[in-house]
């Protein structure tokens, strides 16, 4: 009688660690998709908010050029056109950021970084371990027990 009770209590703990491993990949492949998610909201805020800049910069831009072309032909200076220079690097540089390609290439060098430079990734003291945070958070409360005395 014991024997079939400890079988049926074997095949019941078996089939509640499945179950529980199972529930933790669902967990985990959910927090994985969410974190994506988020990783895709944030991208597409930060090139929503590039594309905005570019309009106000573009205006600018725009202004200023006409402004010192018409400057630069009324005082026959054409230094007066030396600022368009830098200004230009700028707008094709947002341009570059809002409209082309320069995601894709910061992914493929940040791909790069990754698989051929990963010891400047390391960070100080390594990753951290659950030992020390757990050492740093009892640090922490002991330090304010000492300071609340």
């Amino acid at each position: 009688m014991g024997f079939l009770l400890s079988k049926s209590m074997d095949a019941n703990l078996q089939k509640q660690q499945e179950f529980m491993l199972h529930n933790s990949r669902l967990q985990m492949e959910r927090q994985v998709l969410l974190q994506n998610e988020m990783r895709q909201r944030q991208a597409a805020m930060q090139l929503a908010w590039s594309r905005e800049f570019l309009t106000y910069f573009g205006t600018f831009f725009t202004l200023t050029c006409a402004g010192l072309t018409l400057g630069a032909i009324k005082r026959k200076k054409a230094a007066m056109l030396a600022p368009i220079l830098p200004l230009s690097f700028i707008l094709t540089y947002q341009l570059d950021a809002a409209y082309g390609s320069l995601a894709q290439r910061i992914r493929a060098e940040a791909e790069s970084i990754m698989s051929s430079e990963q010891q400047r990734l390391q960070l100080p003291h390594g990753t951290p371990t659950f030992d020390s945070i757990e050492k740093t958070r009892r640090a922490k409360i002991s330090l304010t027990s000492i300071l609340e005395k």
